[in-house]
Formats: structure tokens, sequence, C-alpha cells
């Protein structure tokens, strides 16, 4: 399903935009508001929300949303660069593959960051053999575009205790407290923590048109058919294409930006829908792609201009690619909790968001209550499991039958730190299902960033006890073997020699090339960037509309 506004590839339009998720979306919205001729490519198709459905097989093994899974991706992951990168069942690097991107399959937990995230090397000092840097940005400069995030997307909520200012109320209440959250709640007064409510990019209420959330509890990983996920395709896109100005190209794979003798973007190469190979005259470009597929388009457009890859004269574009760390301690419980309905979270405990130089390590983070491999009978049968019962046979099915509606999950989000080791680059062995080099991840986790996760899990487990599991095991702390958090591979900064963009999110190097999402993070918060990334969106897009109008592109 493509969009009705056609415009011809011969006539140059103000603006291509690679990428339609959290940034892409929102920056068509409002340069097509702002009466820009705009295209907006998606390699994913098109699909609206009558088109989702509670297919668990399709979605969970079939990967319908990312794309059809490892075999089409080409993806390959290693930890080290003196290891052979190989193509896992899973895939390393997860990103859905639709009009809306990963805003549509996302878990819609939804926090801002905090003040002391934009100026953590200030703060604290450096961290031996990292990248660790301040943002060129402030709190201060982000808040009205976070504000303006929750009223225009739509955002459920309610101030926590740690919270940094806000300028305006959220939008919505906040959704029903689920068993989790009260159980959390009960653990966390034990222990004298706060749990505190878990914002949502959900409606709790109709909002702009959009219905409400239906409690179906087929959040992440799936698309909302009820519109109630307030994801890019719901909230952004349709706005963009009312103004008569946006075009959704769907199924076009952009495999290249051309520059002109001037150095200036001025076409955009892609794979159409049947395989051909097209070309898009544009006066600017935006890369909206995420962390990893901007990185690997700006290095399939070296040229003798770029010889490193487009925007890469600083060698930042790929590097520090950052996942958030992550784990997981996991409960059951004598009562039914149900917790495979309504949205994933109600409540999180922020007591350890921040460093403690007590700990002897960098890092913070979240600890949310959640169903996560209770959320569908198969998720649960395939990951959900303890570890001491087998995947097979009786014993397997007595655990799925008896324990599916009475487990609970204390998931941890946290830092991962900037590293010139962890990258992307182009495979030299493999491609995609377009003939694209694959996409190759190298990551290994700093030291600090497992002993977060670790000491994280040790305070998951003490809330699990004190919620009064009566059977509860963590995961091992290990190194990722990929994440959905495509972070830092174009980071924003002041001084072209070690950044990709500028404040604004101009590429250093070419004057008409923006680069907004994911990858423009210079630390990676603490498990959820989704509304930064946003809110980032929101302010590059004021800016180069400004920028537009003024000639100055």
């Amino acid at each position: 399903m493509t969009s009705n506004v056609r415009f011809e590839q011969r006539d140059p339009v103000d603006f291509a935009i690679i990428g339609s998720g959290s940034a892409g979306g929102i920056l068509a919205k409002e340069l097509a508001t702002a009466g820009f001729r705009v295209i907006v490519f998606e390699q994913g198709p098109y699909r609206k929300a009558g088109d989702f459905t509670h297919d668990e097989y399709s979605v969970i093994i079939e990967s319908e949303l990312l794309g059809g899974g490892p075999q089409h991706s080409g993806q390959t992951f290693r930890h080290n660069e003196d290891e052979i990168a190989t193509s896992p069942m899973i895939q390393p690097i997860r990103y859905a593959q639709t009009v809306g991107g990963s805003s549509v399959h996302f878990s819609a937990n939804f926090w801002r960051f905090r003040e002391s995230d934009f100026k953590e090397r200030s703060m604290l000092g450096s961290i031996g053999g990292t990248n660790f840097s301040d943002w060129p940005i402030s709190y201060d400069d982000i808040e009205p575009y976070y504000a303006r995030v929750e009223w225009e997307v739509g955002v459920s909520g309610a101030p926590g205790p740690f919270d940094s200012y806000r300028s305006k109320p959220f939008p919505m209440p906040p959704l029903p407290v689920k068993s989790s959250g009260v159980l959390m709640e009960k653990a966390a007064k034990k222990l004298g923590l706060h749990a505190q409510n878990q914002p949502h990019a959900v409606l709790s209420q109709p909002f702009n048109g959009r219905s409400a959330c239906i409690h179906c509890g087929h959040c992440m990983m799936f698309g909302c058919e009820a519109g109630a996920k307030s994801s890019t395709l719901a909230a952004m896109i349709p706005l963009a294409e009312a103004s008569g100005n946006c075009e959704i190209r769907d199924r076009s794979a952009v495999f290249r930006i051309e520059t002109d003798d001037a150095g200036r973007a001025s076409e955009v190469l892609y794979y159409d829908q049947d395989g051909n190979e097209q070309a898009q005259k544009v006066k600017a470009v935006i890369v909206s792609a995420n962390g990893a597929e901007t990185s690997r388009l700006l290095l399939l457009s070296a040229s003798p201009q770029h010889p490193d890859g487009l925007a890469n004269s600083s060698g930042y574009v790929g590097r520090n690619l950052m996942f958030n760390a992550h784990g997981a301690v996991d409960g059951v419980f004598a009562e039914q909790l149900n917790e495979f309905k309504s949205v994933q979270v109600s409540r999180v405990i922020h007591d350890f968001y921040e460093t403690d130089e007590k700990r002897g390590f960098y890092g913070g983070g979240g600890i949310d209550a959640r169903p996560l491999w209770a959320m569908t009978p198969i998720f649960h049968a395939l990951e959900g499991m303890p570890h001491d019962v087998p995947r097979w046979g009786k014993e397997w099915k007595d655990e799925i039958t008896n324990n599916f509606t009475r487990q609970m999950t204390f998931a941890i989000g946290t830092t991962s730190l900037a590293m010139d080791r962890n990258n992307i680059t182009l495979d030299p062995n493999n491609t995609d299902q377009w003939g694209r080099p694959a996409i190759r991840a190298t990551y290994h986790d700093h030291d600090d960033d497992l002993s977060t996760v670790q000491f994280l899990t040790h305070r998951a487990e003490e809330l699990m006890d004190a919620a009064g599991a009566r059977k509860f095991w963590s995961h091992e702390v290990g190194l990722s073997e990929g994440g959905e958090h495509l972070l830092g591979t174009a980071r924003m900064g002041n001084d072209p020699a070690t950044s990709v963009i500028d404040r604004y999110h101009r590429s250093h190097d070419v004057p008409n090339l923006f680069i907004c999402d994911g990858s423009s993070f210079v630390t990676s918060g603490r498990g959820q960037p989704t509304m930064t990334i946003m809110a980032l969106a929101f302010r590059a897009a004021e800016h180069i509309a400004k920028a537009a109008h003024a000639n100055e592109i």
C-alpha cells in the first residue's frame, strides 16, 4: 500500500528522508506541513493499522515486522575485530522494516533523559578506553521538544520523584497499574525504594482522533491495530500525507546517496519493490534509518570526494555503537497475575538511575515490572522457562500450563559506553536480500556496563524476593549478542574531528545532508531512547525548516 502523492524522479524534491521511524516520521510531518515537498523512503511495506494481527508465529518466529529474519538481512556479528563475523540464528541488529519503523513494534515505554545524561563527562571525568563525552546540547535545549512529543504524538503518564523539570503536564493520565506494578510497589515499600508510574506512548483515552488502548496486550514486537500506540505510523505520517506534500515510497531500499561536483547531496539511488535500480533527484537529504542502517548507507556512499564514506572525514561513521545493556529477573507467584493483558509496564524504579562513585564503576539504570516472557504463550514457551526445566516433555508442558499466568519479570535497562571497538562496518563476504553489503556489527561490552547489569540484577533479585515470589531466577550476565537500541554511530558534536553532525544534525562535511536518529546520540542514556529520538527530530525539523526558508541549505 503506497501513498497517493507521487513526485517525478527527475524533479528534485526539497527533502528525501531515508527511514520512516521514530525520527523520520516526525521530520516528514514537520517539513511537509511547513510546505516542503518530501519523499520518505522506507525499505519495508506500508502497513496500516488493519494489517496488523496477533499471529504470534508470524511476528515472533518468522520476524514479520523485522523484514523476515536473518536469512534476508544478511547481518553478521562478532565480539572482537580479530574474530570472523558470523550470521546467528537470531538477528543481532533488530529493527522493524515497515512504515513507522521500530515505533510500530516497540514496547512504548517512554521516559525522558535527565539533565545529568547530557553532561556526564563534565560531572564524572573521563573513562579509560572510551569516547565518553558531553552532548553539545543540554536538557534545557531539548525540554520544549520533549513536551511537543508528549502533546503531539500522545503520551500517558504522571511525573516521578526523580524526574527532571517539565514545562507542561502529561496530556493524558496514566494507564491502569498491572499486577506486576502492584507487586513492585509492595516490594519497593519494603526496601525503601520508589516505584513510580511508567509513562507510555500509548493512549489512555481518545486523543487527536485516535482511539484509546484496548488492553489487548500485544504491544512489544507487535503492531497496534487500534492505533493507540503512538508510533509515527499512527500519529505523524497521516498528517504528513494529508498536507499533500509528502510521498511515502515504501519497499524502496536506498543503497547510495550521490553527490555533485560541489560535494552536495544530489540524488538518492534505491532498489524498488521489483529490485530495479532507481534514482530520485533531491535538494537535500535527511538520513533517519537507525544507528546501523544509517552507517551502512553513509559507508556505501563513498566517492572520490568522500573516500571513507559520506560525512565521514572524522572517521566516526559507524563508531561508538551503543545498545543499552540489559538484564532480567523472572519470578513465579502463587496467585494469577495475567500479565499478558494490557501494556508492557506500569511501574519502574529509578532509585539507581544515577552513577554512584561508591559502587566503583560507571553506570545506572531503571528496573521495571513487566510480563516479558509471559506476554504470549509462544514466547513464554521458547524463552520464559526456569533454567532447571527441560525444554521438552511433560515437565515443560506442565510448567507452561501452570505458570504462564503466574509469571512476571523485573527487567533492567542501563547504560552502554561509547567505544571505538564497538562499530558498524560493511561485511566483505555477505549481502542482504537486495544485494547490499551486509551490516557487520562488532560489539564487546565495557566492564563497567557489565558491572552495572550485575549490580541491578542483584537489586532486582531483592525486589523479587520482597514481592513474595515463590520461585525466581536471574539470567546470566554476559556479553551482548546484539541489540535493538542502535545508538551513537554518527554522533553529534561541535568538533568536526570527533563527530559527524553538528548540534542541529547537519553533517559537518556535506551542507545539505542531515542525520537524525539514534545514531546521533553521544551517550546511551539508561535504557529507553525513543522519547529522546523523537524530541531530537522535532528540534532538528524546526532548525532545518528555518534554514531552508532562509536558503541556507
